[in-house]
């Protein structure tokens, strides 16, 4: 079954889909709906994303520190502090 729907796409995503449709001589939808499945399928088969959110800890800002916590992780091993 088939939806559809109307989206307001900002220009740093429509201008790469609108190059792309016209390079590959189709139209802007149709490179835009498989862009959409492409991703979808991608989310739904990662081990990792499907792990999302089934944790709790008191940490909350992962997604947007985690290069820290891995380079904290670094320094605290290097200087053999273990808080584990």
């Amino acid at each position: 079954m088939a939806h559809s729907m109307t989206l307001d796409l900002p220009d740093e995503v429509y201008d790469p889909l609108a190059r792309k449709a016209g390079h590959v001589g189709r139209k802007l939808e149709e490179v835009a709906t498989e862009w959409l499945i492409a991703a979808a399928r991608r989310e739904a088969e990662d081990a990792l994303l499907q792990l999302a959110g089934v944790f709790r800890a008191e940490v909350t800002d992962v997604a947007d520190r985690h290069d820290y916590y891995i380079g904290q992780a670094l320094v605290d091993e290097l200087h053999g502090r273990d808080d584990g």
